[in-house]
């Protein structure tokens, strides 16, 4: 009987440590996070080290994968039909590119981050901001310009490549207004997210 208690705690603490389901519904950061305490406590550390703000962090990681720790691009079909290969290798919260995550990897020293764990994928976005600052003169605050950055790297924002590209620009839209929402949405709940469980 306690084998098998402790069998069904492993499998349990399988499924919670290696990525959540994606929240029910995705529009009211307070909901999300109350739901998710420790995706909390890393939005804050994220916005402590790399100064971006907790708003901009979950509009991004929406934006890509739908807070979906799996995501990963649909395959290309072969006469629309036939599933082949994926048209990169994005994956997780972030939606982040194997030559990317490695840079990132290298970069800070976290050898062992993963892009399905909910910690490290904002902390990429967090250290992909202030890359962002450096080469591109954006600032973590300003959502659309960073979504522009992330999406077509900072050489292709450089050179203006979003210029045209009416759906992109339209996405970056639509994360700048998500990330102003999410981030007033948290301005008037913080002080319940920051509550101990037990007081709650």
């Amino acid at each position: 009987m306690i084998r098998a208690g402790l069998v069904s705690f492993c499998a349990l603490f399988a499924l919670t440590a290696c990525g959540h389901r994606p929240p029910e519904q995705v529009t009211d950061a307070c909901l999300i996070l109350e739901d998710n305490r420790a995706w909390w406590r890393a939005l804050q550390r994220t916005e402590e080290r790399w100064g971006i703000p907790p708003g901009v962090q979950l509009a991004i990681l929406r934006r890509e994968s739908s807070f979906n720790a799996h995501a990963r691009p649909a395959r290309n079909r072969l006469l629309g039909i036939i599933p082949t290969t994926r048209p990169s290798s994005a994956y997780g919260y972030a939606q982040a590119l194997d030559q990317t995550w490695d840079w990132y990897r290298r970069d800070t020293g976290r050898r062992g981050a993963d892009r399905d764990d909910f910690s490290d994928a904002v902390d990429f976005v967090g250290w992909y901001s202030s890359k962002s600052r450096q080469l591109s003169g954006v600032q973590p605050t300003q959502a659309r310009e960073l979504y522009l950055t992330y999406h077509e790297g900072h050489g292709g924002y450089n050179r203006g490549s979003y210029r045209g590209r009416t759906w992109l620009i339209n996405a970056a839209n639509s994360v700048a207004s998500d990330a102003s929402r999410y981030q007033a949405q948290i301005d008037r709940c913080e002080r319940r997210l920051n509550r101990r469980f037990w007081l709650l």
